[in-house]
């Protein structure tokens, strides 16, 4: 008899008072550390047996070095494009499952101290971090960490890391290419709001890169616009931005809340889509179908998919690329053709 109150928990202590060894002993015992010899390891499992002990789980995290768990960074920041992030999310838990790893999600923007807090509490085995910045400030800390991570996306020096994202400088070199193919000389990138630029989000200014760099190779005229959320916003940004440039014919948009609203406000100012002005649009392909949108899709899905691939051979130890990036491919449907000017 154990004496014990009924529902009262059983501690390791009581475990090693029951077996005649300290506690020190039972601890090994459990976690394998040390070699322990087997008439003692004998009486101890008894002992555990016995008494109904069971480790928390917590304590077989921090025992066994692993706890099945890997973070998700996602500060939830200004101009971010929520649903499009959730499918990386969906994507990672859902992977992560596959590969017996729950996911803990980390919504809190606090940079390199909230990246601190994570690896110094053993709770997680590995960390995922997104909205990467070109300077991210997270970087040197997560080189220096021994926790392993993996980036969705990748800052302007990928040295030591392990990222993974669209090719997005190719995306926006792809939309001008089609534009371009089709005879449009005067183009015109509305972006992401002026917060994702302001805070050097690496997408947004990679796309902005490439959109600028084919127009240059293909003799395009090309503007590039930051443009806030809400429909009154993005007709606010449209309006202002075809007044100043009447002569523009194509459209690139990477800002999926805009989609719908650009789409909308166009004919309102006299431009008959594809006639007038092509729309092509970086944005989740299921999107764009429902619109006929012409567009290159942004494979969140698979990116996550293999963030938690690449994070877990990392945890196994295995080398992994420093940069890996989806080629982009352009889905042609209604909204772009040959200009009418």
């Amino acid at each position: 008899m154990s004496g014990r109150t009924p529902g009262e928990q059983v501690t390791i202590a009581d475990v090693a008072r029951h077996a005649g060894v300290a506690a020190s002993t039972v601890s090994y015992v459990l976690s394998g550390k040390r070699t322990i010899s087997a008439t003692t390891r004998s009486r101890v499992l008894a002992s555990v047996r016995a008494l109904g002990y069971h480790p928390h789980a917590g304590a077989r995290a921090l025992a066994s070095r692993k706890a099945n768990v890997i973070a998700l960074v996602l500060p939830l920041r200004t101009g971010m494009q929520v649903p499009v992030v959730m499918r990386f999310a969906t994507a990672v838990v859902t992977t992560a499952r596959r590969h017996d790893h729950d996911v803990l999600l980390v919504t809190a923007d606090e940079g390199p101290a909230g990246l601190h807090r994570i690896a110094g509490s053993a709770l997680v085995d590995g960390v995922l971090l997104m909205d990467v910045e070109l300077e991210d400030s997270r970087v040197p800390l997560l080189r220096e960490l021994a926790l392993p991570g993996v980036l969705i996306g990748h800052p302007a020096d990928s040295t030591g890391l392990a990222c993974v994202d669209l090719d997005f400088r190719r995306a926006g070199e792809l939309c001008v290419e089609h534009l371009a193919a089709a005879g449009h000389r005067r183009v015109a990138l509305l972006g992401a709001p002026a917060a994702v630029y302001d805070r050097g989000t690496g997408f947004a200014h990679r796309t902005r890169a490439g959109v600028r760099a084919a127009a240059g190779r293909l003799g395009v005229d090309a503007v590039t616009r930051p443009c806030e959320e809400g429909p009154a916003a993005v007709r606010h940004d449209l309006e202002a931005l075809l007044a100043d440039h009447p002569d523009v014919t194509g459209l690139v948009v990477q800002n999926e809340s805009a989609v719908g609203p650009v789409l909308a406000t166009l004919p309102l100012l006299g431009r008959r889509v594809p006639r007038d002005v092509s729309v092509v649009a970086i944005c989740p392909d299921e999107l764009a179908e429902q619109s006929g949108l012409t567009c290159v899709p942004v494979p969140a899905e698979e990116v996550g998919r293999q963030a938690v691939a690449l994070l877990m051979r990392r945890l196994n130890g295995e080398p992994v690329p420093e940069v890996t990036l989806l080629e982009p491919h352009l889905t042609v449907r209604d909204t772009s053709g040959g200009t009418g000017r």
